[in-house]
């Protein structure tokens, strides 16, 4: 068992090390974070979305920006799709479940929003429609994915495709990098930027 734990720590790290050695995804994490940051710079918010744990991942996201993620200072705005039950289940009754994020992003979406839609395979519909809600709407997109990135990365202004195949290891990584860009945000609008 001792041997199985080790491998399992050993391959999160493995796929961890192939994030920092790509430099071109580098280069997409810093540039969806100055994304990001502009957007709060233009008094506008994040939202988030995703399935399963890749829900869970959108609502601790969200968390850290509302609430804090490394000191004290004003509220960020961002709401994560995934929490209001009563939209969920209204929507998905009289719309079907495709349609659960699409038609939150209609109602409370705003030119020069940010909606980032995770999903490990890139090939969620309902994220898929929320993309094209978000589109129509002028909003940027930004879609945290795994695999070969799937639907979502080809529709994505923005496409951060963790190189990896496992689930876990991807929302492993996933939350990873909602941490540097939670911890970017903050410090870019209230903490005297980064280096």
């Amino acid at each position: 068992m001792e041997r199985y734990i080790r491998a399992q720590i050993a391959d999160s790290a493995a796929t961890k090390q192939a994030i920092l050695e790509n430099q071109e995804l580098i280069n997409t994490i810093m540039n969806v974070a100055k994304a990001c940051v502009e957007v709060y710079r233009h008094g506008k918010k994040t939202l988030l979305a995703g399935n399963g744990g890749s829900a869970a991942d959108a609502q601790h996201i969200a968390a850290e920006l509302v609430g804090r993620y490394g000191f004290d200072r004003p509220s960020i705005p961002s709401l994560a799709l995934t929490t209001d039950t009563s939209n969920l289940t209204a929507i998905g009754n009289d719309y079907g479940y495709d349609k659960v994020f699409s038609r939150q992003l209609e109602g409370m979406a705003q030119e020069g929003d940010l909606f980032i839609g995770i999903s490990t395979s890139g090939n969620s519909q309902n994220i898929i429609n929320a993309f094209e809600s978000a589109a129509d709407r002028g909003v940027t997109t930004v879609a945290l994915v795994g695999r070969d990135g799937g639907k979502m990365a080809a529709m994505a202004d923005y496409a951060i495709i963790v190189p990896s195949n496992a689930t876990p290891r991807i929302q492993e990584s996933h939350i990873l990098i909602g941490h540097i860009l939670c911890d970017i945000i903050e410090k870019e609008l209230f903490g005297g930027g980064v280096a």
